[in-house]
């Protein structure tokens, strides 16, 4: 083990790095960084499009440019595509030639770009789509979007009864509201297909969802990696949670085929697991489906293990069952021998190969959070990777395993900015389990106060990753030393350890949290062990609630986001029903109340006594702001000190950079006048790496 003065020495040391006119990062650095899209690959392996995107503080939204890459020459850079800005969700057709979403007059619409020319739109859906996939063979485009229940994509042929002429909506069952939005009765995301020809969609459509009644994608985090189609075209997979009484209630996603052209309904593949089946993924030679699948019923954080389905014979097999690990994504690599998937392990989202014939894993990557791996032709990849140092880049795997980084996207907006340090660390935790934890510091000489992050979920993770909402380099900057610990029931560490936090939320991850503490204080002097505060959203929001009844002397002040106030409240409230009720034993509140009130912060609040700051969206439909007031209600009745933060626009996270920009200005401020620690700013002017780049069109570019 290293000892303290030694860290201490370090930090000292690294003063003479830091450049003479660095700054500290503030929020609105984080929100002018470039954003690097999920990249997508010519056939031949030459070129990679993707988006970036920029915030227009003024506007309050961020603008999406498609950029292409060569990735047969050393050192190209990104460019982004003449004639094509606002487009995204950019592919390549197997004509070489580029497909894209883009937005004319108040629809999108599917254009159609070929190398060296201008983007053409070629079609008129008649209605708003949410993205596409174009069949391998070009004769074909599946589209998905919100509609009501028509035959056709616009409805077309469809006569509705007339509209009551008040303003209510009325349900007869679950879901009412989900995520962000009150549903809309009988319109759900549908798929459907339609010819291309000469470049352009025409008729006639199919419907490809039938009958059933559900949303695919999946609502509301899914999208096109829950559909595939077959490498002749000929058959379109897709995930989708069939809808009724048990929607808010099932984590039942089911993977249905459907010929393309419509000449027979949907079949389900996976019927007889009543747990999730999802990223449904077809092997190039066309005869393996691969995809992952849980094994218990109404858990959504269960292990995602990879199966391979025999299309010929229906003969299924799981490939990873003996690796302790939780697949997040999968692709076939062009030789369809392997594949290459993500998972989380200690801290980071390596790549790994898996060969499809034993489920031998080999780690590809070792540090950073990868993603959106997409197979090359010479047996290598591209993929985004992340860190607490840098948001994504593009970076290339060659056949050999070998890693290089492509883009650099905000290289000089960081070079600007005053670095920190990321250490890894791990102590004897809850029963005595290996936990692990994290510290980010600012390379200064003095003591820092603490910043306790808690993450949500609860079956997540803060390790080596960037994000847009908790940012552990933001809070370095503004001062402090971010402890952050990965308590049971976090994830990349096997499945019994996720699976510890059931029935046990205020038990064995409050103890990880109390002794990681100890240990990170106990071992680094320049935290300040009795100058700290403890701040969590969702899962880790609850976490501070109980806090404030469990550990109260603990912390100079707490900051409380969308989290848990009342578990008999949250049972009657949320909408995705199966959470709470998996996490608290399988049944619901009526049926089993002592296993709620067991870890419910409410009993506790007599005990309550730490300044608060609670923060909360109106839009909040997974935990309910109506949760957040009641916690500041019980602070403001017991005279401590309190704050409350209400976004009237956003919904379980904050995502407007304006909103974002003042919620860290109000945490800052909140930090600081408890810890004495001078508030970060959380404004500066517009970084000075923001210039274009130079606009070339794909024949320049060559």
């Amino acid at each position: 083990m290293i000892k303290p003065a030694l860290l201490f020495a370090a930090a000292v040391a690294a003063l003479s790095a830091v450049p003479a006119d660095a700054r500290p990062m503030t929020a609105t650095d984080m929100h002018m960084m470039h954003r690097l899209g999920a990249p997508e690959v010519s056939p031949d392996g030459r070129w990679a499009v993707f988006t970036v995107s920029d915030t227009d503080l003024a506007s309050n939204k961020r603008n999406n440019r498609l950029h292409l890459l060569d990735l047969t020459r050393a050192g190209a850079v990104p460019q982004p595509i003449a004639g094509a800005d606002g487009g995204h969700d950019a592919v390549f057709g197997p004509d070489g030639a580029l497909y894209f979403l883009k937005t004319v007059g108040e629809r999108t619409q599917l254009h159609r770009m070929p190398v060296g020319s201008a983007a053409v739109a070629i079609s008129d859906f008649g209605a708003e789509i949410s993205g596409f996939k174009i069949a391998p063979g070009g004769n074909r485009v599946v589209v998905w979007a919100d509609r009501p229940d028509c035959p056709d994509l616009g409805c077309a042929a469809t006569t509705f009864p007339r509209k009551p002429e008040g303003s209510g909506r009325t349900y007869d069952e679950l879901f009412v509201r989900h995520w962000d939005a009150w549903a809309e009765p009988g319109t759900r995301s549908r798929l459907y297909a339609f010819p291309l020809a000469n470049g352009r969609v025409s008729g006639p459509e199919v419907r490809l969802t039938g009958n059933l009644v559900g949303d695919t994608p999946s609502k509301p985090f899914g999208g096109g990696e829950e559909i595939a189609i077959s490498p002749d075209g000929r058959t379109v997979y897709f995930a989708l949670r069939e809808a009724g009484r048990i929607e808010a209630t099932s984590t039942n996603l089911d993977i249905f085929a459907v010929p393309a052209d419509g000449s027979a309904p949907p079949s389900n593949l996976t019927a007889a697991n009543d747990a999730t089946d999802t990223l449904p993924a077809v092997s190039p030679d066309g005869r393996t489906l691969a995809y992952v699948a849980m094994a218990r019923p109404g858990y959504e954080a269960d292990r995602q293990v990879v199966m391979l389905r025999d299309l010929a014979t229906g003969n299924v097999r799981p490939l990873t069952q003996s690796w302790d690990r939780s697949v997040s994504s999968l692709a076939w690599a062009r030789d369809g021998r392997s594949l290459l998937v993500t998972a989380g392990e200690t801290l980071e989202e390596p790549v790994s190969r898996i060969d499809a014939a034993n489920g031998r894993v080999t780690r590809l990557t070792r540090e950073g959070h990868a993603g959106n791996v997409r197979p090359l032709p010479d047996g290598g990849a591209l993929f985004t990777s992340n860190s607490v140092m840098a948001p994504d880049d593009l970076y290339r795997l060659d056949g050999r395993g070998r890693v290089r980084q492509l883009t650099a996207v905000n290289r000089a907006l960081l070079a600007q900015l005053d670095p920190v340090t990321f250490d890894k660390f791990s102590f004897a935790g809850a029963n005595n389990d290996r936990v692990w934890g994290i510290k980010v510091k600012p390379v200064v000489s003095r003591t820092l106060p603490i910043a306790f992050v808690i993450h949500g979920g609860p079956q997540g993770s803060f390790g080596n990753a960037w994000s847009y909402r908790w940012n552990p380099r933001l809070f370095a900057s503004g001062g402090y030393g971010v402890v952050s610990i990965d308590f049971h029931g976090s994830t990349g560490y096997g499945q019994a350890f996720t699976d510890s936090i059931r029935n046990n939320w205020g038990g064995w991850p409050l103890e990880d949290l109390q002794k990681g503490l100890a240990f990170a204080t106990a071992n680094d002097r320049q935290l300040e062990a009795n100058n700290a505060c403890a701040l969590g959203a969702s899962y880790g929001g609850y976490m501070v609630n109980w806090i404030a009844g469990q550990w109260p002397d603990r912390f100079k002040c707490l900051v409380q986001h969308d989290g848990v106030f009342d578990q008999r409240a949250m049972a009657y409230e949320t909408e995705e029903l199966w959470f709470t009720e998996w996490e608290h034993g399988g049944k619901a509140y009526f049926e089993d109340p002592a296993a709620y009130e067991r870890w419910n912060p409410v009993n506790y609040v007599t005990r309550w006594k730490t300044p608060m700051l609670v923060i909360t969206g109106e839009k909040d439909f997974r935990i309910p702001y109506t949760q957040g007031l009641a916690s500041f209600t019980a602070l403001q009745r017991r005279n401590i000190p309190s704050r409350l933060l209400v976004f009237p626009d956003e919904n379980h996270w904050v995502l407007k950079p304006k909103n974002s920009i003042q919620w860290y200005d109000e945490v800052f401020g909140w930090l600081g006048r408890w810890t004495g620690q001078e508030p970060a700013p959380a404004v500066t002017s517009a970084p000075s790496d923001l210039a274009p780049v130079a606009t070339v069109s794909p024949e320049r570019g060559k």
